[in-house]
């Protein structure tokens, strides 16, 4: 029993850490949109090169231009790089360059051996771009009129030479809300961004690829997407080549400056994430499982032992009082984040099976990435077996 207690005791302490960490971070997550141009640039603003990588964005790509060509600030440009689409991406885009001289479009080439898809096409961008500054951003986004102006007043402000801003998750099926929350949850209760903003150290750093904003000069300095072109989660690699190269890197809220709704449907949550989890960890099983272990005994097991507890074993009342603080700062942490996020309230009290889902889809993840043909995404299939040989080995909108 004493063991018992122990364990319990534990868990309890560490999800103390987590939810002060959670709070630390709930202030210094800032959001973009308090952030104010320097007058010096608004009155001679620096031009701003906007690229999209586009692979069959046919649905998302004629809101996301219209979206960006209404920005409130004065010098940009759009690039759109249409990713060998086998929809009709290219003729959508082809359409807005003939009312908006501001943006073009350009062909992407044929993925060149050694080289994952969006990385490629983000260097393809990158080459075509004329701006000093460099903002990656996703087809499936939808800007307000102050995206631009704010990141750029953000990365000014701050000081920083390149950025990466969390949009507002559009979350409509159910299984959208399981699981697409979970990105602003770990970022905020496991990642110390006090040491993101002061560290030089590269561990503490993430970004996410919907919106990554760069200094030109910088970007070219550590490389570009040439430095990450083996890599999954190039979003979060290329942020620690900022930092691995002395540049200094921070991540904002920006859920009042656009909107993203990563997936649709059960297939894409599981496909996506299951792409997500396996990178996350090297294609680590053995990491991959310690984790998913973890998030079972802090974020799950505490619902199924307490009923456990009292109808079953007849646990003594201290031991049923430190499951019920773990209940309790687990439903504070999906509180927060729903009130911060704008979430559905009922979901706070389905946290359980978000966790559910995520555990099953960690070890579906696993299972495909070591024991199968790798991960597959945007119709393209890598195998990831053996990382220092990650390869396409399928394109099925390209034969041959």
């Amino acid at each position: 029993m004493e063991i018992i207690l122990l364990y319990q005791f534990s868990i309890v302490l560490i999800l103390i850490i987590i939810l002060i960490n959670f709070i630390v971070n709930n202030h210094l997550f800032r959001n973009t949109v308090t952030y104010s141009l320097p007058a010096k640039i608004i009155n001679d603003p620096p031009k701003v090169s906007i690229l999209i990588p586009a692979r069959n964005e046919e649905r998302n790509i004629n809101r996301c231009l219209r979206s960006l060509t209404r920005q409130d600030y004065p010098n940009f440009e759009i690039i759109v790089l249409d990713d060998n689409s086998s929809d009709n991406t290219q003729e959508v885009v082809r359409k807005w360059t003939e009312k908006d001289s501001r943006i073009k479009l350009v062909k992407g080439k044929k993925l060149e051996k050694g080289w994952l898809g969006k990385s490629y096409a983000c260097w393809q961008l990158s080459q075509y771009a004329s701006g000093q500054y460099l903002l990656f951003t996703d087809a499936d986004t939808l800007h307000f009129k102050n995206s631009l102006s704010c990141a750029l007043a953000a990365l000014l402000v701050n000081k920083v030479d390149a950025l990466s801003i969390f949009a507002r998750q559009i979350t409509v099926t159910f299984h959208e809300r399981m699981m697409v929350p979970f990105g602003n949850f770990f970022v905020l209760a496991f990642l110390p961004l006090t040491l993101m903003r002061r560290s030089k150290s590269p561990l503490f750093c993430t970004a996410i690829g919907q919106f990554m904003l760069f200094k030109k000069q910088v970007y070219e300095n550590i490389g570009g997407h040439q430095s990450v072109k083996k890599e999954i989660l190039e979003d979060v690699h290329i942020s620690k080549q900022v930092k691995k190269h002395g540049y200094k890197f921070m991540i904002f809220d920006g859920r009042d400056n656009f909107y993203c709704r990563m997936y649709h449907n059960f297939d894409e949550v599981v496909k996506g994430y299951a792409k997500i989890l396996a990178a996350a960890f090297d294609y680590s099983i053995f990491m991959q499982g310690f984790v998913t272990i973890m998030v079972f005994l802090l974020f799950l097991a505490p619902f199924i032992l307490l009923p456990l507890g009292i109808l079953i074993f007849d646990w003594p009342q201290i031991i049923i009082n430190a499951i019920c603080v773990q209940i309790i700062i687990l439903l504070a942490l999906k509180l927060m984040l729903t009130i911060r996020f704008k979430h559905k309230f009922v979901d706070i009290f389905l946290q359980p099976v978000s966790i559910i889902y995520l555990i099953l889809i960690s070890i579906y993840s696993a299972v495909i990435s070591k024991l199968s043909a790798g991960v597959y995404w945007k119709g393209r299939s890598y195998d990831v077996r053996d990382e220092d040989e990650l390869k396409l080995i399928k394109d099925r909108f390209i034969s041959g």
